[in-house]
């Protein structure tokens, strides 16, 4: 249910110093958790030039945006220093991207996967929003595969990726012992989007419960807090819980988070409110339940619902 970088550079919190907690994984896949919101597509025209004139009260910012290109890409194309100030009638050079045309039968994620980029990063450059629907013979632009793959390595050396600075923080505690009786439901409310594959090729790693905005969301088994905060686009406001036996439990959307990192978890413990922080416009929470690193079902690991 993940958001605009000026720079579009993606940082690193770390979340977890040891552990191998890692969350989202670190693919490029599509999901329904955290897809970005963009405006419409600009003209091929914007996408195609190689240079452009400075105009009145034009910034580098206005022609990153305008002609795609990235800011730090025409800085360091024209040796611009700071404050960065353009003069009118000025040429700048526009370090151009590949650019792919869309053919019969293609969607985002498959074009992304067949050029090894981010499909969220292709999504941002051609200012695409959900449901990422694409045209045969339209272009886009397609990210530099060195920073999709910077990226990757990042997220394989450290816990978490985000549009947050980094900053050295402790290991968590280890979590606690569970209580062997199984999960408890987070929140009561209606499912209205279950786990898996979904149309647009996008895929949803856990659940979408509907419930009244402050409800309480409590902790499905005993755990440890392994990260609380908004860092991460598109989740608002989020809570990771470690548990024993290696699973991570997962609470997105809230509206207010009652606990904080490193806080050891009761079974059945009130841990946030229900809200729509993050990418979604009515309460609800996301909840996913992995096993280490694999998501699976909670559908199969949650009690019968009572009827």
């Amino acid at each position: 249910m993940i958001r605009n970088l000026v720079l579009s550079l993606l940082l690193v919190l770390p979340l977890v110093a040891c552990g191998g907690l890692e969350w989202p994984p670190a693919d490029n896949g599509a999901r329904t958790s955290n897809r970005p919101v963009y405006s419409r597509t600009q003209p091929t025209a914007f996408i195609t030039a190689n240079a452009v004139i400075v105009g009145k009260g034009d910034t580098v910012y206005d022609i990153s945006r305008r002609h795609r290109v990235a800011v730090r890409a025409i800085i360091e194309a024209n040796n611009l220093t700071p404050p960065y100030a353009l003069s009118v009638g000025q040429r700048l050079v526009l370090p151009r991207r590949p650019v792919y045309a869309v053919r019969r039968g293609d969607t985002l994620s498959q074009i992304a996967q067949s050029h090894g980029v981010n499909m969220y990063d292709l999504a941002r450059i051609n200012k695409l929003s959900p449901p990422y629907v694409i045209q045969i013979d339209q272009q886009l632009v397609l990210p530099d595969r060195l920073s999709t793959v910077a990226t990757i390595k990042i997220r394989q050396t450290r816990s978490i990726t985000s549009a947050a600075p980094t900053k050295t923080t402790k290991a968590v505690a280890p979590p606690p012992p569970t209580s062997g009786k199984g999960f408890l439901w987070p929140v009561r409310g209606q499912v209205i989007s279950s786990f898996g594959e979904k149309s647009k090729g996008l895929q949803n790693d856990g659940i979408n419960i509907r419930a009244n905005r402050g409800e309480p969301v409590v902790s499905v088994e005993n755990g440890v807090v392994a990260y609380a905060g908004n860092e991460l686009r598109g989740f608002g406001n989020l809570l990771l819980i470690k548990h024993s036996g290696g699973w991570v439990t997962a609470y997105a959307h809230n509206e207010a988070l009652m606990v904080k990192r490193g806080d050891k978890i009761a079974k059945g413990q009130k841990i946030a409110t229900v809200g729509s922080s993050g990418s979604v416009k009515s309460p609800q929470l996301h909840f996913e339940l992995r096993q280490g690193k694999r998501a699976v079902d909670p559908l199969k690991h949650l009690p019968k619902p009572q009827v």
